[in-house]
C-alpha cells in the first residue's frame, strides 16, 4: 500500500460498464466472472453479458477467436449490461479490433502492450499499429506490459515461463480490482478453492493478481481510483446467479414442492448443458440425471420417467427441439406431465451456438405434427428462471400436459444478484396419484378409465404403472375419450382434438395477469417476452425521462395468452413488439387481437440495448407524424 499521505482519494461513480476481451485462451470469462463475484459481494447491482466466440477453437489471435465479458455495476437498480462500455480491457490486437467500436467515445482502453507485435497485428488484419496511426485518438489509453509484469511477479516461483504467462488474466483482474475498489479476498479465496490441488498454479495466479493490484496503485499513469457504493437492497440473503443455475435450482425446488423425484433426460447442447451439469451435483434431493446418446433418447427417457411417476424434464436448444418433436407430440397425445426447456440460440441449423436469439417461439407454438397444442411459458431474467421452472412444472402436473419453457443464451449465461426466496412463499404443486378405480363398467363393476377427465381442468388421472387394477394402455394411436382404447372413428378423433384444445384454453384463467409497467394515459405500448425485459425497462425509463408516456407489458405465459391481455393492448396509438427474431410474437398478437402492432427486430446474436429500443420508438413516432 502507498503511504496514506500520498494516496489519492477514490472518485465516486454511480456505475461503470467494463468489457474484458482477449483470445479464447486468455481466460476472459473467468476474469469477468471473478470481477462479477467481487462486485456482488461489494453489494452492487449488476448485469453481465458473456460473449463467447462462435468457434470452439478459432486460430489464436484472430477476430473469430475473441472472447469477451461485459459487466455493468452500479449503486442503483439497473436492467442491462450497458449500451456502451466505459472501459475496454484488450489482451491482444484482435480483441481491440473486434471490440473498439462498442466502446464509448472518450472511454478508457487498457492494452496488454506485450501482445502488440507485428505477427499479432497481421493476424487480425491491422495494416498498421493502431496505437500509432490515430485509431485510438479520442480515447484514454493505458498500455501495460502484462506478459512481462506477470513473468516478473512469478520469477521466484517454480513456474515455467509459458505457464506463468497464462496468469496474465489475473494481472488484468488485479489491476481493474484496484481501479474500482473491489475487495481482494474473495478472489484469493476462490483461487485457493479452484486450484488448491496444484500449489504452483495457486501461487502463480495469486502473484499475478497482487502484481496487477500493486501496479494500479503505484503506476503514475492511473490518476484515479474509483468507488461504486453498494446499491439499496431489501434485507435478506443474496447470491449471484446465472439463468441456467437458477433454472436447475428451480427444477430441484419443483421436485421438493411436488413431493416427487425429478428426472432429467438430456443430450449436451450449447447453451443448455450447464443445467445438466448443475443437476448432476444434487442427487441428495432425489435428482436423477441421464446423459442420453442423442436428443431423441433424452426426450424418450424423460417421457418414460413421467409415465413412471416422476417429475420429468428434458433440456435442449433449438435444434434439439426439432429432434424431440415426435416425442413431444406423443406426450401431448397421451397427456403426461413433461417439461421441455429450450435455451434458445441463434439459428437456423447449427447457426450461432454461443450467441443469443429468441427465434424458437413459433417452433414452440406449432412445431409438431397434427393438432397438439401445448402451453408455452418464458423466463425474463436470470433469477426469474428459478420461478418459471416452478411455474412450468405446476402447469405440467396440474393439467397433465407437456409444457415448453423458453429461455435463451443471454439469460442462461448472464448473471445478476438474487435475493433467495422464502421457501414458505413457494407454491404447493403436489399431486395425488390415482390408486383406486375411478369408474364402473356397464355391469357396475369398478374399473379404471385413464381418460376420464377432471371437470374443471380437463386433466386425466395419473396412475403409476404397476398399481394393481389400474393397468392401462398408452401409445401414439388415437384413443377413446374415456376408456383410452384405440379408436379411429372420425367422431372420436374430433372429440379428442377438441378436448385437448379446450384443456389448453382453460389454462388461461389460471395464469397470472401480464406484468404491466404503466405511466398512465400512455399512447405507446411496448409488448415484450423473454430476455427483452431488461432492455425494454431501461428504454421505458429513458423515454419517460424525456417526457414520453410509455407503457410496457411483459409476457411470461404465451400459450394460451393471458385472459386480461386483450383488454391491456386495446386503445394505444402505437403498439411495438421488441423481439430477438424477425417478428414471431407479433404474428400471434396480430392474429389474436387484430392490432396494428409494429416489430422491433434484432437478429445479430446479441441482446437489445436500451438505446436501440428508444431509437425504434422515436422512428415509429416520427414516421407516424
Amino acid at each position: 500500500m502507498t503511504d496514506t499521505a500520498e494516496r489519492v482519494e477514490a472518485q465516486t461513480l454511480q456505475g461503470v460498464v467494463i468489457r474484458f476481451a482477449g483470445d479464447s485462451g486468455d481466460g476472459m470469462q473467468l476474469t469477468g466472472d471473478r470481477f462479477t463475484s467481487a462486485s456482488a459481494i461489494a453489494g452492487n447491482d449488476l448485469v453481465t453479458l458473456p460473449d463467447f466466440p462462435a468457434e470452439i477453437r478459432a486460430p489464436q489471435g484472430t477476430i473469430a477467436g475473441v472472447s469477451a465479458f461485459q459487466i455493468h455495476i452500479s449503486d442503483h437498480a439497473i436492467h442491462t449490461p450497458g449500451d456502451e462500455p466505459d472501459v475496454l480491457v484488450a489482451m491482444n490486437p484482435a480483441a481491440l479490433k473486434s471490440e473498439l467500436s462498442r466502446l464509448k467515445r472518450g472511454g478508457t482502453i487498457i492494452l496488454n502492450s506485450d501482445a502488440f507485435d507485428e505477427r499479432n497485428l497481421t493476424k487480425c488484419g491491422y495494416a498498421a499499429d493502431p496505437r500509432e496511426d490515430g485509431t485510438l485518438s479520442g480515447y484514454i489509453v493505458h498500455e501495460v506490459p502484462m506478459n512481462k509484469l506477470t513473468i516478473d511477479a512469478t520469477s521466484d516461483l517454480d513456474v515455467k515461463k509459458r505457464d506463468a504467462e497464462r496468469s496474465k488474466n489475473f494481472f488484468a483482474l488485479g489491476l481493474v480490482t484496484w481501479m474500482y475498489s473491489r475487495p481482494l479476498q474473495p478472489t484469493l479465496d476462490w483461487i485457493d478453492q479452484k486450484f488448491g490441488k496444484n500449489p504452483a498454479v495457486v501461487a502463480s495466479n495469486k502473484a499475478a493478481f497482487h502484481a496487477g493490484h500493486a501496479f494500479g496503485e503505484t503506476a503514475e499513469m492511473f490518476g484515479n481510483q474509483y468507488e461504486i457504493h453498494s446499491a439499496p437492497q431489501e434485507a435478506g440473503t443474496y447470491t449471484n446467479v446465472t439463468g441456467n443455475i437458477a433454472m436447475a435450482w428451480g427444477m430441484i425446488a419443483s421436485g421438493q414442492l411436488a413431493k416427487l423425484p425429478i428426472f432429467l433426460g438430456s443430450y449436451p447442447i450449447t447453451p443448455a448443458s450447464d443445467i445438466l451439469h448443475e443437476l448432476s451435483n444434487h442427487k441428495n434431493f432425489g435428482v436423477r440425471t441421464f446423459q442420453a446418446e442423442d436428443e431423441i433418447a433424452g426426450a424418450g427417457s424423460a417421457l418414460g420417467a413421467a409415465f413412471g411417476g416422476h417429475l420429468a424434464y428434458t433440456t435442449t436448444s433449438g435444434p434439439g427441439v426439432s429432434l424431440k418433436g415426435e416425442t413431444i407430440s406423443l406426450a401431448a397425445a397421451i397427456e403426461l406431465p413433461l417439461v421441455i426447456i429450450d435455451i434458445q440460440r441463434g439459428g437456423p441449423s447449427t447457426g450461432l451456438p454461443t450467441k443469443t436469439e429468441a427465434s424458437d417461439l413459433l417452433l414452440a407454438l406449432y412445431g409438431r405434427h397434427g393438432e397438439s397444442p401445448l402451453p408455452v411459458v418464458a423466463a425474463y431474467s436470470p433469477s426469474n428462471c428459478f420461478h418459471m421452472a416452478i411455474e412450468a412444472s405446476r402447469i405440467a402436473l396440474k393439467y397433465r400436459t407437456p409444457v415448453i419453457l423458453l429461455s435463451d443464451g443471454y439469460l442462461a449465461n448472464g448473471a445478476e444478484p438474487w435475493k433467495l426466496p422464502d421457501v414458505d412463499t413457494l407454491p404447493d404443486i403436489s399431486v395425488e396419484f390415482t390408486t383406486q378405480p375411478n369408474d364402473t363398467d356397464a355391469s357396475g363393476n369398478p374399473v379404471y378409465h385413464p381418460y376420464k377427465r377432471d371437470d374443471v381442468t380437463l386433466a386425466r388421472p395419473w396412475a403409476v404403472p404397476g398399481t394393481a387394477g389400474l393397468e392401462h394402455r398408452v401409445g401414439g394411436l388415437e384413443r377413446e375419450a374415456v376408456t383410452g382404447n384405440v379408436n379411429y372413428t372420425p367422431e372420436n378423433h374430433g372429440l379428442m382434438t377438441d378436448l385437448r384444445q379446450a384443456k389448453l384454453e382453460g389454462m388461461a384463467a389460471d395464469f397470472p395477469d401480464p406484468m404491466l409497467n404503466t405511466a398512465g394515459e400512455a399512447d405507446i405500448l411496448l409488448i415484450g417476452w423473454g430476455s427483452t425485459h431488461g432492455s425494454i425497462t431501461a428504454a421505458v425509463e429513458r423515454l419517460r425521462d424525456e417526457g414520453r408516456k410509455v407503457d410496457h407489458v411483459h409476457l411470461t405465459h404465451i400459450n394460451p395468452l393471458p385472459t386480461k391481455l386483450r383488454e391491456m393492448v386495446a386503445g394505444y396509438e402505437h403498439v411495438m413488439v421488441p423481439e430477438l427474431n424477425k417478428g414471431q410474437l407479433i404474428k400471434v398478437l396480430r392474429a389474436e387481437y387484430l392490432i396494428d402492432a409494429k416489430p422491433i427486430a434484432k437478429v445479430t446474436g446479441l441482446p437489445f440495448t436500451g438505446a436501440e429500443i428508444v431509437n425504434a420508438v422515436y422512428s415509429e413516432i416520427n414516421g407516424a407524424n
